[in-house]
Order: structure tokens, then sequence, then C-alpha cells
């Protein structure tokens, strides 16, 4: 997959999970700056950054109500969310993804290291690193970005959210990967990364507008990627809410 759909299918779940703001751009910024640090080859580079784009993409089949849900999500809701990691997988495998790199950061970025993750329970080396790596930046991401409950970024909640990690390192997280990133935010290379529509604003913010092309590109990929037996009413329903930013010719 090429990063011009995937950008688009990104941007089409962001349109559907507003909560999260620029959440999505920001772990790719992050995925980037982490891989760079550890000098990945250019190839994982990219695929890293690629699986940090699509790692949500399962959730355009979580229903709008629980992605925007304000109060604390029953059983049933939660089992749903957590279904995202497999949903989005076969999404992509149904559309002929086989690169491992972004097929494990996208099924397995919510595993912990000690099993007591999901969707697999897997623990410790059986994650594959390339998740392992992510899950401390999509940590991160959600303990510091702007949500409709909590106020925007500030230093210090940077600061608690590098000592959560360090706290939870070898239990939930790859210890170097906290390491590696907690070294990154020390030097202030995450600063510009933290400040990415992290506010009240940005939440609003509906992005760059998507071509008409981008938007059939992004609809033929969700319908190629249902099972067969799908109800398309979700997919019709984002697929129109992304026309209304599209861009007027």
């Amino acid at each position: 997959m090429d990063f011009k759909l995937a950008n688009a299918l990104g941007r089409i779940v962001e349109l559907k999970d507003r909560s999260t703001g620029a959440h999505t751009w920001r772990v790719t910024m992050y995925a980037q700056a982490m891989a760079e640090a550890d000098r990945m080859p250019i190839s994982e580079v990219l695929s890293f950054m690629l699986g940090a784009v699509l790692h949500d993409f399962g959730k355009i089949d979580v229903p709008a109500e629980i992605l925007s849900k304000p109060a604390c999500l029953t059983e049933d809701e939660y089992r749903t969310v957590q279904r995202h990691p497999i949903d989005g997988w076969e999404r992509l495998r149904r559309l002929g993804v086989d690169d491992p790199f972004v097929l494990n950061v996208v099924r397995s970025h919510h595993e912990r290291m000690d099993g007591s993750g999901y969707p697999d329970g897997l623990c410790g080396a059986d994650i594959p690193v390339e998740a392992r790596w992510f899950a401390v930046i999509d940590a991160f991401d959600a303990m510091t970005g702007f949500r409709p409950y909590r106020d925007g970024i500030r230093e210090t909640d940077a600061a608690r959210a590098i000592e959560d990690l360090e706290a939870h390192s070898g239990t939930w997280y790859e210890p170097r990967a906290v390491e590696v990133f907690k070294a990154l935010h020390g030097a202030g290379r995450l600063d510009s990364i933290l400040d990415h529509l992290n506010d009240k604003d940005g939440l609003l913010t509906p992005g760059t507008p998507l071509s008409k092309d981008v938007i059939s590109m992004a609809h033929d990929a969700l319908l190629t990627s249902s099972p067969k037996s799908a109800d398309h009413q979700h997919i019709d329903a984002i697929i129109k809410l992304a026309k209304q930013t599209e861009i007027k010719s």
C-alpha cells in the first residue's frame, strides 16, 4: 500500500474518531523520530511509519457512538473497541498488504510485555519488536494528546507520561523503546510533534481537504477490505463526511 492511500484511510479514520484530534499524524512523526534514532534501515523506517498511519484502521468498524462516548464504556463496548486491531489487520490482509512491519504494528500495538494486553495476550519476545516499539509511542500520545475531557498538553504532562512509561518498562513496555523515547524527549526532539494540533482548535480542525480521487480511492479500499456479507452503511456514512471536506475544483 502506498502512502497516498494510507494517508487517505488514516484521515478517514480520524474523521470518524474526532476525539483523538491529530493523533495519527503525531504518532507517525514519533515513529519516524524513533526509527531514525535507532538507525533502522530506510525501508523499515518507511514501513514503521506506514504502520503508524494505519494502526487504528480497524476503528472504521467501531460504532461512532462508542468512539465518541464521554462516559465509561460498558464491558461489551470495551470488547468491541478491543476488536479494532484484528479488524484493521484483517482489512489490510484483504487489501493484499503483506509487509510484516505494517501488519504487526496494526495487530499487536496494544499487547503488553507481561501478557495483559490485547487482542492475542502475547507477552515478551512473542510480541513483534515493531509493535513493542509502537506501543510506547501510542501510549505516550494517549497520555499527552488533547481530549475533550482534558486540557491541552503542558510540559508537566509530558514529563509525567515519560515517568509512567518508565514505571511500566519491562512489564507493559519494551525497555529499549522507553529508553530511546525518553532520550528523544529529553533532547527536545519531540517538542514540535507534541504541539502539532494538540489543543481544542486542533481537535476541531478538519485538516487538509481530500481530493475527489483520493476519497474515491479510499471508498474502494474500504469496500474491498470489508467481509463479503458486511453492511456498508457505516462506510457510506464516513465517506459522506469525507466529501464535506472535499477539494472543490
